[in-house]
């Protein structure tokens, strides 16, 4: 694969499906934006919800190295990344579809953050119409022991023990001194994700699903977003699953979580009534 491409998947629906659903109305466009050490064969059990419901469907998950090592040192790999999704719209001439996004963890939220900015500041992408998102296990703000836990997760128990203690100590050192020590001064260079869209987020609707028993995303970091959200009059929802684990509330409970997302994308659609009220801005 060239430099310039992302690894990506993309599913269309039949006809017969599209027109059982939507009814002659373009049919949603969702973006999957999948956890840190995603496998693509798990994130399409979440887009199988939405093809099912008649929607195309866009899949990927960044590298590794690019939400644990670039993100972490400041550097906006991300942001081009985000370009290059956006660019895949007019590539398969969808741009004029409702847009939806599905987010995982705080590696899919550190991308959407970057997706957010271009479609609020770029001209070129003013013409898409974003109805709504849904969010899920996410975000988490300054939380270096739940970072570890989800990159610990994420190298797995197959890993050299030595190489995984160095690896996590390496780690552990970076993020505390970036976000946490230096926070004060890097945040004017690098501002983290979390802050960036609790202080100007994008205006559609968003619905938040989350854990307290989460042990990677603390649920009050959550719920602090969804208040912050709400008094900017950004239309928000949230739902907590109570004793799930980080990005396992659909493993856990399948039919409630597949029809709390129906029901937000099927209300996200007759909410929005064209392009102007949902359009990219804030």
């Amino acid at each position: 694969m060239a430099d310039d491409e992302i690894d990506y998947n993309i599913v269309f629906p039949d006809a017969v499906t599209s027109e059982r659903h939507w009814k002659g109305t373009r049919e949603p466009v969702v973006l999957l934006l999948g956890w840190a050490g995603c496998r693509d064969k798990h994130l399409s059990k979440y887009s199988a919800i939405y093809n099912q419901q008649g929607c195309v469907t866009i899949r990927y998950t960044a590298p590794l190295k690019t939400v644990f090592i670039s993100e972490s040192f400041g550097y906006k790999e991300l942001s081009g990344t985000a370009h290059k999704l956006l660019d895949i719209l007019y590539d398969y001439e969808v741009e004029n579809s409702p847009i939806f996004f599905h987010i995982f963890s705080n590696g899919g939220f550190m991308l959407y953050r970057y997706v957010v900015e271009l479609l609020q500041r770029e001209k070129q992408f003013s013409s898409l119409r974003v109805i709504g998102a849904v969010v899920d296990s996410a975000p988490g703000s300054g939380n270096v022991r739940g970072a570890l836990r989800a990159l610990a997760a994420t190298l797995g128990p197959r890993i050299n023990a030595v190489l995984r203690c160095v690896l996590l100590s390496l780690f552990a050192v970076t993020v505390f001194l970036l976000r946490i020590v230096l926070y004060p001064v890097t945040k004017y260079i690098h501002r983290n994700h979390y802050d960036a869209l609790r202080e100007r987020p994008p205006a559609w609707p968003q619905l938040y699903l989350y854990s307290r028993a989460d042990m990677v995303i603390r649920h009050t970091d959550v719920e602090l977003m969804v208040e912050a959200l709400g008094r900017k009059g950004v239309p928000v929802d949230s739902f907590d699953f109570g004793s799930t684990a980080h990005v396992s509330h659909f493993r856990d409970f399948p039919a409630q979580y597949a029809q709390k997302c129906r029901d937000f994308l099927i209300s996200c659609m007759k909410d929005s009534d064209g392009p102007e009220k949902s359009k990219s801005g804030c």
